[in-house]
């Protein structure tokens, strides 16, 4: 071997394997100045030193991956050959050659994949299939002055993965009862591919099918169990890979429909419900596709769907109803029927009775209507008892049982949550039987009365005479017994007897009969005019009761409400009251009267109504008109001693004659203080006449003397207008203000101020008349809005306004 540039090196001496020398020695030759990048290498495999005719060793590589295969021993060679025989071919092929320095890769290498040299190593990156054959390494090696070659021989086997599998099935909506295939097809992948399969319902997971491992497997029948997804998955010495599912959708149905209802209740023939729920009817048949529901309640359709609620179930909903299931696919139809009963309690609630009976007391208890009856039973301070539907009796002896003893009874029924429950007390009546008379109308007859109420049960009562004979029958809590009114009957006396089972020994209560007896609180009333006076009277005994009344002094019943008379029953007493006291209608004697059926009694009782003394006399002081005669100023004065409590003022219309008008009131209720009074309300074109009363309670005074009312001071106004003629409008208007200007500033014009000045009224009247007057109400005084008539001028100025028209 000769080398050049220290790197390069001939090979005309060395040995090669027959039809390989020359090959070679051209091969060098053209690639001998080039320069190659080695890739790395995943997958090395390494020979020992050996001959060509030692056995090859087997490699496998992936398709797409990387192989890497070692030549020779650890020592560097001086040259490595690299050269590829295909699988059924005989000649080889250069693939590589490297000195150490430089390396060259065969063009047609790339068939093989991506070919490089890493030091004396084959790189085989992105592995084809076309790469399965041997591979020959010939390293050349210098050692000892000697040069020697090294051969390794590699077999290539490249794996290919297997690619998704596909399943197809001969039938996607299979019929039950029909068969079906389904097979898995790869497109490549090296052999052995094993296969597996795995079956996904639609809602649940997935499950392996046991034993099937071919790529092909029937399902003969298939049936509802078979639908969902089926996948298959294959798998080789590379890879494994799943198919995608496929779906077997098995049409089947419709099963009989299944019929539930919420809230579940059961009965023998079918669902109940309680009255007022909503009630829920469900219905479900298996079937696919899936099925179409419709509703019958007696043969008549009623809804459409697979759920038919009820709001408010009641009474009327009870029924047979029928859920029809149609599979549309296969036009199939069954059906399912159900009867719906709608429960109802009782109205109400139970009652409890307790009736009393000798030495025992039977208890009942009644509940009844509902669907279905209700149970009821019967539990007491000593255990239960018995039980029965709608009403059930208890006999319970009364011996040794304690007051108050509660017994209770239980309703139950299936639509209530809760028992209802009534209970009843046993408990002896309070104290002991009460008795009393009473007579009937026109005490004809007198009626006795024994009531001893309370207790439960309630106690019984009869009616026993003097000889302890029985009266009438039995009665419980109020017994009366009828006795024919007759006199003979005073002083005997009757029994009432009482028995209750809790109440040992019997109790009874005693009356005796009596004629009335009575008495008043002061046999002499004295009361003034007016007052008030109370006449008592006292009933001290009699049975039965005797009816008190009153006679006025002219022996007449006294009527509560008439003439002032009041009556006020209290107790066995009776008051008389007697308002507004009169001399005249209410002096004299009365008597208080009381009667029952065996006869009666009175007692008198003299009123007599004092007078108030007379007031003092009054006379009137001065009494002038107002402003426009509308209103008069009244004042007056009191004359002799005697009590006072206020005065009144009384007016009429004065004309000559005997014609004059009748007295009326024009003020009353005046205070004994007042002196003066301004009355308003009176016609102008009227004469009046006034006198004053002066009154003490109810006692009225003589009348003052009678006075008409005296004018008012003179007034210029009207004199002055009344002089102004026509033809001086233009003197009138000028005297007007001075005439005005001179009343409001009198210190101005003294002369003018002293005519215009109110004038003092004069104490004359134009005569009097007397009379008795009737009462009438008083004409309210016409004043101006907002102003006082006390405090009204005769002075306020007056607005005029004149208007002058001159004529051409």
């Amino acid at each position: 071997m000769t080398c050049r540039d220290g790197n390069l090196c001939s090979y005309e001496n060395l040995s090669y394997p027959p039809g390989q020398q020359n090959k070679v020695q051209r091969l060098w030759a053209r690639r001998k100045s080039r320069r190659i990048r080695i890739a790395p290498m995943s997958l090395v495999a390494t020979l020992s030193p050996g001959q060509p005719d030692e056995e090859a060793a087997s490699i496998q590589g992936v398709r797409g991956g990387s192989v890497e295969l070692a030549c020779g021993s650890r020592a560097t060679p001086l040259v490595v050959f690299w050269s590829f025989t295909p699988l059924g071919s005989l000649i080889p092929r250069p693939v590589a050659v490297t000195n150490g320095a430089e390396s060259k890769v065969e063009v047609g290498a790339s068939a093989l994949g991506t070919v490089s040299l890493r030091n004396s190593s084959l790189v085989l990156g992105e592995l084809r299939e076309g790469a399965r054959g041997h591979f020959l390494c010939q390293a050349l090696h210098g050692a000892g002055g000697q040069l020697h070659t090294v051969y390794s021989h590699f077999s290539l086997i490249v794996l290919v993965p297997v690619s998704k599998p596909q399943v197809r099935l001969s039938e996607s909506f299979p019929v039950e009862g029909t068969s079906v295939v389904a097979t898995c097809t790869v497109r490549e992948g090296t052999e052995p591919v094993i296969f597996a399969w795995q079956h996904q319902a639609p809602r649940g997971p997935g499950e392996a099918l046991v034993g099937v491992t071919e790529r092909r497997f029937q399902l003969d029948p298939v049936n509802r169990t078979h639908l969902g997804w089926y996948v298959c998955s294959a798998h080789n010495a590379v890879n494994q890979l799943s198919s995608d599912g496929a779906f077997l959708d098995v049409i089947y149905g419709p099963d009989n429909p299944v019929i539930t209802m919420e809230p579940l209740g059961f009965t023998e023939e079918g669902f109940w419900a309680s009255e007022k729920e909503e009630v829920t009817l469900s219905c479900l048949a298996a079937s696919n596709p899936h099925s179409h529901y419709a509703w019958f309640r007696d043969h008549t359709q009623v809804h459409t769907g697979p759920t038919y609620t009820i709001g408010s179930a009641s009474r009327a909903h009870t029924g047979r109803y029928t859920c029809l299931a149609h599979n549309s696919r296969l036009d199939t139809r069954t059906q399912t029927t159900v009867q719906l009963t709608i429960y109802y309690p009782p109205e109400g609630q139970p009652s409890c009775a307790v009736l009393p009976a000798s030495g025992a007391v039977t208890l009942v208890c009644s509940w009844p209507g509902g669907l279905p009856t209700a149970q009821l039973q019967w539990e007491g301070p000593q255990g239960t008892g018995p039980t029965a539907f709608s009403n059930v009796t208890w006999n319970h002896a009364a011996t040794q049982l304690p007051n108050r003893s509660v017994f209770t009874c239980t309703g139950q029924h299936p639509v209530l949550a809760l028992p209802t429950l009534c209970s009843i007390t046993l408990w002896e009546p309070l104290w002991s039987p009460t008795c009393w008379t009473m007579a009937t109308t026109r005490d004809q007859a007198i009626m006795l009365n024994c009531e001893w109420p309370g207790g439960e049960p309630p106690a019984l009562l009869s009616w026993l005479d003097g000889q302890q004979q029985p009266l009438g029958g039995t009665t419980s809590s109020l017994a009366v017994h009828l006795l024919q009114a007759q006199e003979d009957l005073a002083g005997q006396e009757f029994t009432c007897r009482g028995t209750h089972p809790l109440r040992v020994p019997d109790p009874s209560c005693r009356l005796q009969l009596e004629a009335p007896q009575l008495a008043v609180a002061e046999p002499r009333v004295s009361v003034l005019e007016g007052g008030e006076a109370w006449l008592e009277c006292a009933l001290l005994g009699g049975m039965p009761p005797a009816q008190l009344l009153w006679l006025g002094p002219r022996c007449q019943p006294v009527e509560p409400g008439t003439s002032g008379f009041m009556l006020h029953p209290e107790g066995s007493q009776l008051h008389l009251g007697i308002q507004g006291a009169d001399p005249a209608h209410h002096s004299g004697t009365y008597q208080c009267v009381a009667r029952n059926a065996l006869g009666d009694s009175s007692q008198s009782v003299s009123l007599e109504v004092l007078r108030y003394p007379a007031p003092p006399n009054v006379t009137i002081s001065r009494l002038t008109y107002g402003r426009h005669r509308r209103e008069v100023q009244l004042h007056w004065a009191i004359e002799g001693p005697g009590n006072l409590t206020g005065f009144l003022v009384q007016r009429r219309a004065s004309v000559p004659g005997p014609g004059a008008g009748a007295w009326e009131t024009a003020a009353g209720d005046i205070e004994p203080e007042s002196r003066t009074r301004r009355l308003g309300g009176l016609d102008p074109g009227v004469l009046y006449a006034f006198r004053v009363l002066a009154l003490n309670h109810h006692t009225t005074g003589h009348p003052s003397e009678v006075k008409t009312p005296a004018d008012p001071p003179i007034s210029a106004y009207p004199a002055v207008l009344g002089a102004a003629g026509t033809g001086m409008v233009v003197a009138a208007v000028a005297s007007l203000l001075v005439f005005q200007y001179a009343a409001r500033h009198p210190e101005t014009f003294p002369r003018l101020g002293q005519l215009l000045a109110p004038m003092e009224p004069s104490h004359q009247h134009r005569g009097s008349m007397e009379g008795c007057g009737a009462q009438a109400g008083t004409e309210t005084p016409f004043t101006i809005p907002g102003s006082d008539p006390a405090q009204e001028s005769p002075d306020t100025p007056v607005n005029v306004t004149i208007t002058v028209t001159a004529t051409p």
